[in-house]
């Protein structure tokens, strides 16, 4: 099964105690690159959330984010600040004393000074979450990597048709090349007959001549590469797995023939061959980046 790099999954599971959600996003990366944004009171099962990720990825871009919230009865608590009230109720009594005016220390006005009254979450014990949020991490794990399935399938397919295309356009250069030799050697005989006029032609000179220009126009051994490089990487696609990093390498070889072919090109049709495989690789290369 071929996986692409980029995906997205999520999950949300909600206990007596609690709701976690988990959101998992990707793109592509050389390497696994995963960033977890996690509430600081579960902190300390990172590394769990961290341990279960990497076992089923390997390379990618990855954004993490979790989010917590206490359904409990005892969520949340008000606590006061006896000492400071007394403080601002004394402080409250000295200055209506001393400006002469109606002193108005209600309890009610004291409790919206500031720190009087606060707001606390209750303690949280994160053992106590741990299974829940690992089970949601895996829910969304496994969302995440079903999306990278179904994009790896379609890449897979694309590459496949782009390989088709290239082995046609390669059939097209072989067969265009005897066709050059003859070219060749048609415009030859003419330019020599053209410039001796009545005088005999020398046919082995220009035998001799044609050997050279085919010797160097010659691109056999770049087609067989291409031909065996475009295998190996139909096979591989085939068979699966993490071959990202292997498809790229071939995706280079590959690039490396048809430069070479356009190099040694001395003819309209197949410079225009050898550019369109080119620019099939590059297609190639851009998709095969995403593939993990």
């Amino acid at each position: 099964m071929i996986k692409s790099m980029t995906g997205f999954g999520r999950s949300e599971i909600v206990t007596e105690q609690c709701k976690i959600t988990v959101e998992i996003k990707a793109v592509n990366h050389r390497y696994c690159d995963l960033n977890i944004k996690m509430p600081k009171k579960l902190n300390s099962l990172e590394n769990a959330v961290r341990g279960t990720i990497k076992k089923a990825v390997n390379r990618g871009k990855l954004d993490v984010y979790i989010g917590y919230e206490d359904l409990s009865e005892h969520a949340a608590c008000v606590q006061l600040n006896k000492e400071l009230g007394m403080e601002y109720y004394r402080a409250l009594s000295e200055l209506s004393e001393s400006l002469g005016v109606e002193k108005d220390t209600s309890a009610y006005r004291i409790a919206r000074m500031p720190e009087v009254l606060m707001l606390s979450e209750a303690q949280l014990n994160p053992e106590e979450v741990e299974e829940t949020l690992l089970l949601a991490v895996e829910q969304a794990l496994q969302q995440f990597m079903e999306s990278r399935q179904r994009e790896g399938e379609q890449l897979k397919e694309d590459i496949l048709q782009k390989l088709a295309g290239m082995t046609g356009n390669i059939g097209g250069i072989e067969e265009r090349y005897p066709q050059m030799v003859g070219d060749y050697r048609k415009k030859l005989e003419d330019k020599v007959r053209e410039l001796l006029a009545d005088t005999n032609v020398d046919e082995s000179r220009i035998a001799t001549e044609v050997v050279i220009y085919a010797d160097k126009i010659c691109v056999d051994e770049e087609t067989v590469r291409l031909r065996s490089h475009i295998q190996n990487m139909e096979e591989e696609l085939l068979r699966g797995g993490n071959v990202g990093r292997k498809l790229d390498f071939i995706a280079q070889e590959m690039n490396r023939e048809a430069n070479t072919i356009l190099s040694k090109a001395n003819d309209i049709t197949v410079s225009n061959m050898a550019i369109d495989l080119k620019t099939e690789i590059e297609k190639i290369r851009e998709q095969v980046q995403n593939i993990e």
